[in-house]
């Protein structure tokens, strides 16, 4: 018989709005493989910001999913915009921890799980977990997607302390804490250098290969030397984080010199989630005949987009250093040429050396990109754009990341 283990994931079809939705949904569907059964705990759909029915079809339908209420303190607990702060510690979502406790206590006390396993964000999932193991005894990794704390986020003072205590005790209580970058795993370490070596662990998020098999009718980029290059971007772009204004400098650049010929290059950027300022920054640089942006659309229909197109590119500032965003390892299995615009000390930068993808640029200076840009599209049309090999492709599948959580799983019972 398989062994079981209790998933408490905020993040879960139908939710919309993050790549972490898929780390989740991908052990759920692969754990089984290697004799492990998961369980998810995860609130109603009208706790949702957005909603979406995209991967409604992927939920095994042999797996066990409890709902359980939640309100969303910002939205459900406001009055004219206006909420009690305390309504929303750990997070906006404190509520579910009242019904989710509950409900999980019920569902160990019926399947017996030999093991808990939550993931952050939201911080509410490693509280229900860590009441949960309290309670149980059950061994418990904890999942983090993301540090819970930087050094100068979060900035009200109620919501990092708050953070800062929910971290520590998690870290303290939990049996395996799971990061999914090394330098995250390395703050954690530096962090608490009380705690044993042996309670960190990494498990990098991954591609889903059945979403690209399913695709394999997609027809790639045509080699007619008549019609225009496309580069795509696919996700949140966020001013703070990810800003392509010095792109856009760079592109305008290269038009005004020349160098690259308005008819042979289209740029899309997919989703970015600031379309009203950059549209303002595209026309203002006269590159709206080049950049277009474009909505969001399902999750197959942009892998079909990478798929087609010629090169991705990938914005990353020095703030997120610490995270690889979760299109990357579809960039990387797509075996798509990418441009990436990052700050060289981040975690991207750094898979992507090791992945021999040399083509970059500092992602706050127009000058580098606009170098970076022409070198780019250079190789792409000579075809000798570097991309990664089909060995490092495999290692970054989410089976592969499957079968390193059940080895771990298998580790702490």
């Amino acid at each position: 018989m398989s062994k079981c283990v209790l998933m408490v994931a905020f993040q879960f079809p139908p939710f919309q709005g993050s790549s972490g939705i898929h780390r989740t949904l991908s052990f759920c569907r692969y754990l089984p493989e290697n004799d492990w059964q998961p369980l998810v705990l995860t609130p109603k759909a009208r706790a949702y910001p957005h909603q979406s029915d995209d991967l409604l079809g992927k939920i095994p339908q042999e797996l066990v999913v409890k709902k359980t209420f939640a309100l969303d303190a910002a939205r459900d607990l406001a009055i004219k915009g206006r909420y009690l702060r305390w309504s929303a510690i750990p997070d906006q979502w404190a509520s579910w921890w009242f019904s989710a406790v509950p409900a999980g206590l019920r569902m160990i006390k019926k399947h017996r799980p030999q093991a808990i396993w939550s993931t952050y964000p939201t911080s509410s999932a490693h509280m229900i977990a860590m009441t949960l193991q309290r309670i149980s005894g059950l061994p418990w990794i904890a999942d983090f997607r993301d540090p819970m704390i930087y050094e100068s986020f979060p900035t009200e003072p109620l919501t990092r302390r708050s953070r800062s205590w929910l971290e520590r005790k998690t870290l303290q209580n939990c049996t395996k804490a799971v990061f999914v970058t090394p330098s995250a795993q390395a703050l954690y370490r530096g962090r608490y250098p009380s705690l044993p070596d042996s309670r960190f662990a990494l498990i990098s998020n991954g591609y889903d290969e059945e979403s690209f098999l399913s695709l394999s009718d997609v027809a790639p980029a045509s080699a007619d030397s008549n019609r225009p290059l496309v580069l795509v971007h696919s996700g949140l772009l966020e001013p703070e984080d990810r800003d392509p204004g010095p792109f856009f400098a760079a592109l305008a650049q290269l038009l005004e010199q020349g160098s690259v010929q308005r008819e042979k290059l289209k740029v899309i950027l997919r989703a970015s989630g600031s379309e009203l300022l950059y549209r303002e920054q595209i026309k203002a640089r006269g590159l709206s005949d080049v950049v277009t942006l474009e909505a969001h659309c399902s999750y197959q229909q942009a892998l079909e987009e990478m798929l087609s197109a010629d090169g991705l590119l990938v914005f990353q500032g020095a703030d997120c250093n610490r995270q690889i965003p979760g299109k990357i390892y579809e960039y990387i299995r797509a075996r798509k040429p990418i441009l990436s615009l990052v700050d060289m000390r981040g975690d991207t930068a750094q898979l992507l050396k090791t992945l021999g993808i040399d083509t970059h640029a500092k992602i706050d200076d127009a000058g580098d990109i606009a170098r970076a840009l022409e070198r780019f599209i250079a190789l792409l049309g000579q075809g000798q754009a570097p991309v990664a090999s089909e060995e490092d492709v495999l290692r970054y599948s989410r089976h592969h990341k499957a079968i390193e959580l059940a080895q771990l799983l298998n580790s702490v019972t």
